[in-house]
């Protein structure tokens, strides 16, 4: 089976572990948050991986680093609203904790990635 070049990226495995952490916190939300925060984070979650992926399809660097940049704000995105649901308590300290650390090591790698796409 092929292997893509943007699933040999730590960034990309680390999207896909926040995506996943983030269905099983969400999980434990009020049933009246479904089409609420539940849903704009696993969106904004998924959209970190995928943009990632997206961009390494792209063939002029400037469009790879503009991925890049859609991803990262989707990583923002989503300690946003973690933030909002540490305040409604719909999450723990220890969730938001473990969310906000993963979000730090994937906005510095994809900030790492798109000065490469930049600089090429």
């Amino acid at each position: 089976m092929h292997i893509y070049s943007f699933e040999k990226l730590e960034v990309w495995k680390e999207a896909i572990k926040l995506a996943v952490n983030t269905y099983k916190i969400t999980d434990l939300y009020p049933n009246e948050e479904k089409f609420g925060l539940v849903s704009q984070m696993r969106r904004s979650s998924v959209s970190i991986s995928s943009n990632i992926a997206e961009g390494t399809a792209r063939l002029t660097n400037k469009d790879k680093a503009h991925f890049m940049t859609i991803a990262y704000g989707s990583t923002l995105e989503l300690l946003n609203q973690a933030i909002i649901s540490k305040e409604l308590n719909f999450i723990s300290e220890k969730s938001y904790k473990n969310i906000r650390l993963e979000v730090e090591s994937i906005t510095n790698k994809i900030n790492a990635l798109k000065k490469h796409f930049l600089k090429a």
